[in-house]
């Protein structure tokens, strides 16, 4: 019985129309061969014009003739063989009887078979065109009439390289939660003997970059199991019941193939609340969406199949999605800490040789709020950076670098500034760097630049001393008063009325800094402690209907003039008070264009950028220089710089 199954199953749908396919192509090769060999078999002889045929005969150097229709074969006296054709009006039959020279005509017929053959080639040449659409339509291509009914899932196996935990760090937390599934997969027996059942899913959510895709192979890797994977825009197209068609096809590959992962990525492109849109809820992103509920959670269970998804917008998904036997488990894949950067780092950096003088803790320690993304990012430009200039192996300096780079963008020395605009840039980062370190609770200062990155002419990076978890009220007030301390610079050194458009980008911080102090955080006692940030913002989502009148409006906004304000003013007292070491400092940044933690307090002090010994002090912020970045995106959290705005050309 099971060979005659096997027998049934050799002998499919699919495989019968394969097969007919290549018999009807094998039949018409046979048929054409044919032909061309019984053609062919009349060019042994050689071809004579008919002129020279019939001087031949008149001769009488011709023995014999044989006529075929249009073409004469004749032999010469010598025994030679020639052929040649005659015109249609010729008597040829007369010009031989008149020379007694015998002939023999003979009937023009093909065999059975060939005339059989020609009789049936049109049809068998129709019947092996149908067969081939229909084998393409059918499914015997994805690429075909109606492949784009078929799942679009990629199977990755361990010839495409093989990942595992041993390749994924600085999420220890999420390795730990995921660690259990792939024990599912290699021991079911452990768990059922117990009542235990294998997770229908896993939800990895977090930031972009932070290894939710990586985290899914190593599953996968560790486990031994084919992995499919699949973006949630693949399934979305415009016709209705394409998407469902699609998610049908890719969980009976994955059944075929159990024990299996399917890993979606993107699934918020699929798994969006239902009815929030206004399509209604028979458009086709609903549809598919149905259709992938019914499969992860239906009548008929997928055993061994374990789905895992991945999305920075859990916000956004359906709830019927979320629920236990669906997506069991939601894993949060956050940013590392210093610890998880230091070991991301020495993931990245393995196929990279390291100088004598790199230690990947400090450069973790001046990454904070980095993703594994970055990390490798930074690796990468720090390796480039040695190979541009042909070291062997890569150094501190070029992660230091590489670092500024990724922070600030590159140098762009090339730039024409006038002495006016240098001057007022030196003024400028002078005075973010004298208040940030005149208040306590601002982050160190790393550095201080004039130098042109990116879109900005110079920049005043803050290096925090840990990975900051919240703010409080007085640090985000001594915050603004840093950010502010630009256009105070500015109003003290060339007055009001000539101020430039550098404070724009440091404006535009302080203000999301003090409407986050207003509207979220319940830092304002006049506003209280509401959210007020989904009515400002004109969010609909769970406060529909949700407003605020015109006086609660009017007093948000005088709140938040009032810290600018109140900042800004604390900035403009520093500055005065600390008017020595500001001038100082601005006149060192002209002369040295870059300078770092511990050479700002010397150049503040009145000394110069290095001691005689060429040594600098390890302290405090001059730890700093050595360490780097603090964020990905400076201009929100950890930089004051000149509002990113290039000078107009000068005339």
């Amino acid at each position: 019985m099971q060979g005659g199954l096997e027998f049934w199953e050799i002998f499919s749908l699919g495989n019968v129309r394969n097969i007919a396919f290549w018999v009807v192509l094998f039949v018409l090769v046979l048929a054409l061969f044919n032909l061309f060999s019984g053609s062919g078999s009349t060019m042994q002889s050689r071809e004579r014009t008919f002129s020279d045929f019939v001087s031949a005969v008149e001769n009488g150097n011709v023995s014999t003739v044989t006529l075929d229709g249009e073409q004469v074969r004749y032999t010469t006296s010598d025994g030679q063989n020639f052929i040649t054709i005659k015109p249609g009006d010729a008597e040829v039959t007369s010009l031989l009887i008149q020379n007694d020279i015998p002939v023999r005509a003979e009937k023009q017929q093909q065999s059975g078979f060939q005339s059989f053959l020609l009789t049936l080639l049109p049809f068998l040449l129709l019947i092996g065109v149908w067969i081939y659409f229909m084998n393409r339509m059918q499914g015997g291509g994805k690429g075909g009439a109606m492949g784009f009914g078929k799942s679009k899932a990629k199977m990755l196996t361990e010839k495409h390289g093989r990942v595992t935990f041993d390749d994924v760090a600085g999420i220890d937390e999420a390795k730990e939660e995921l660690e259990e599934i792939v024990e599912f997969l290699r021991n079911p027996q452990k768990f059922s003997r117990l009542g235990g059942k294998i997770p229908k899913g896993a939800l990895l959510v977090g930031p972009p970059g932070t290894g939710k895709t990586l985290l899914a192979r190593a599953i996968a890797g560790e486990a031994g199991v084919p992995f499919f994977t699949i973006s949630g825009s693949d399934f979305v197209e415009m016709f209705v019941g394409v998407g469902a068609s699609r998610v049908r096809d890719m969980f009976e590959q994955a059944k075929k193939n159990a024990p299996c992962i399917v890993f979606i990525d993107e699934i918020d492109a699929v798994g969006r609340h239902r009815g929030a849109g206004y399509g209604g809820g028979n458009d086709e992103r609903e549809q598919t969406l149905n259709q992938l509920l019914v499969e992860m959670d239906g009548f008929e269970a997928n055993e061994g199949v374990i789905i895992l998804a991945a999305t920075n917008r859990r916000d956004v998904l359906d709830p019927a999605l979320l629920r236990p036997g669906r997506f069991d488990r939601n894993v949060t894949v956050g940013n590392p800490d210093i610890k998880g950067r230091e070991k991301i780092l020495g993931v990245h950096a393995r196929k990279t040789p390291l100088g004598p003088d790199v230690d990947l803790r400090i450069i973790a320690r001046g990454t904070p709020g980095f993703s594994g993304a970055d990390l490798a990012n930074l690796v990468n430009e720090a390796a480039l950076m040695a190979a541009r200039v042909g070291r062997r192996f890569v150094t501190m300096e070029d992660f230091e670098n590489a670092k500024d780079k990724v922070m600030m963008g590159a140098e762009r020395r090339s730039m024409v500034l006038t002495q006016d605009q240098k001057e007022k840039t030196a003024y400028h980062e002078a005075g973010h760097a004298v208040v940030g370190l005149e208040l306590p609770l601002c982050d160190p200062v790393y550095k201080a630049t004039i130098i042109p990155r990116g879109g900005a002419l110079g920049m005043v990076v803050s290096l925090p001393e840990m990975d900051r978890l919240n703010y409080h009220r007085d640090e985000c007030q001594q915050k603004l008063a840093m950010t502010m301390a630009g256009k105070a610079a500015e109003v003290i050194k060339y007055g009001e009325d000539h101020v430039s458009n550098g404070p724009a980008g440091d404006i535009q911080q302080a203000s999301a800094l003090a409407r986050a102090m207003v509207l979220q955080w319940g830092m304002s006692d006049k506003v209280g402690n509401i959210d007020y940030r989904e009515a400002a913002e004109g969010y609909s989502g769970n406060t529909a209907g949700f407003s605020v009148s015109a006086n609660t409006k009017e007093l948000i906004e005088e709140e938040v003039k009032r810290f600018i304000q109140e900042g800004y003013a604390r900035a403009l007292q520093i500055l005065k008070d600390k008017n020595t070491e500001w001038e100082r400092l601005a006149q060192g940044l002209l002369e040295y264009e870059t300078l770092t933690g511990d050479e700002i307090k010397r150049v503040m002090n009145g000394e110069p950028p290095h001691s005689d010994d060429g040594e600098s002090d390890d302290s405090d912020a001059g730890n700093a220089s050595v360490t780097a970045i603090p964020k990905a995106k400076p201009k929100k959290t950890t930089s004051e710089d000149d509002g990113g705005l290039e000078p107009e050309p000068s005339s």
